[in-house]
């Protein structure tokens, strides 16, 4: 049997989880509505693609382990979208983002709406390609969301010409990848976290700050056992709110920058010593600092880090027998 490209794209994001797709309706991207219909994909139309890139951003920020998807067709359609992008890279939150494009048998001829999407969006998303083969779009969606919710997650950009997602292919040929949109457990090391543990048996004026790690890596519960265990005086950054729970004795919020000058260790649980913590100088400098977070390439940003733990921020503060991370 036959079968078009925006089925397959259908097809592979309901075998992802997605359950709806955000987009304004264009002429590039109607293929994808038509294998949504077949899928049971909610096709919600918007007035404004930068919308439903912000509306795909919410849904996976409210949807632990789903990721949220738009659909945009070329050209103005996905440049109008890329304010949304931007913010969900920022905000780390993992989307889908498919765009349209020109026929792949008119590419430099000037076809209606055509242009460089991908070199747009490069910079503000974590993966973005071209789909040039209509029995590999199962493989591109599923590259696009592994590498959206794999570390600190983000936005992912998938372009499809309109020839290619229209294109008919026998569906006996294709080959749908296993979707995974959780991202892998990633254990900390034990010798990493036996050293955060000996600087907090030393810590007189410990200090913690939560923040976007926490929120992604679903740790919430666990931290908030860690601080009820240490009573930590601890903060949270913008993602971090709601991480740890409101009335929490040593959740403090208004005496942030006198703590951070008095501390002897500081603790960022998910949170870079970027702009809002003056690049770590608002940090006392003798103090020590630990830093926790699921990727290596973020540990010791503007300040080196005394101890560190990279993984999962679930299981870093969890009491796992696994690796034994006892903290008190």
């Amino acid at each position: 049997m036959k079968v078009h490209g925006g089925k397959l794209a259908a097809q592979a994001l309901k075998q992802a989880g997605v359950e709806c797709i955000f987009t304004l309706c264009g002429g590039h991207v109607m293929a994808i509505y038509d294998g949504c219909l077949d899928e049971g994909i909610k096709v919600i139309d918007v007035r404004h693609e930068q919308a439903a890139v912000h509306a795909a951003d919410a849904w996976s920020r409210l949807n632990p382990n789903k990721i949220g998807c738009a659909v945009l067709t070329a050209g103005p359609g996905v440049t109008d979208g890329v304010t949304g992008v931007a913010n969900a890279w920022r905000a780390n939150s993992p989307i889908l983002v498919i765009g349209g494009q020109g026929p792949f048998s008119n590419l430099r001829q000037g076809s209606l709406q055509e242009m460089d999407h991908v070199a747009i969006m490069k910079p503000i998303t974590k993966w973005a390609d071209t789909c040039y083969d209509t029995r590999r779009i199962p493989e591109y969606i599923e590259m696009g969301i592994r590498h959206a919710v794999s570390g600190n997650p983000g936005p992912a950009f998938l372009e499809i010409p309109m020839d290619v997602l229209m294109g008919m292919v026998e569906k006996d040929d294709i080959r749908f990848p296993i979707m995974r949109s959780k991202a892998p457990l990633m254990i900390p090391n034990k010798t990493d976290v036996e050293r955060v543990v000996e600087l907090l048996k030393v810590a007189k004026k410990p200090v913690m700050m939560a923040g976007t790690s926490v929120k992604w890596s679903n740790a919430s519960a666990t931290i908030q056992k860690f601080i009820e265990k240490t009573h930590i005086p601890t903060f949270v950054n913008g993602m971090g709110r709601g991480t740890v729970k409101p009335g929490t004795p040593e959740l403090l919020n208004r005496v942030r920058r006198e703590s951070l000058k008095q501390c002897d260790l500081f603790i960022c649980a998910g949170v870079l010593l970027d702009f809002r913590l003056n690049y770590g100088h608002t940090i006392a400098a003798d103090a020590k600092i630990i830093q926790l977070d699921v990727e290596n390439e973020l540990i010791g940003t503007n300040r080196s880090a005394d101890a560190s733990v990279v993984g999962n921020l679930n299981a870093s503060f969890d009491d796992n027998p696994a690796y034994e991370g006892k903290w008190r």
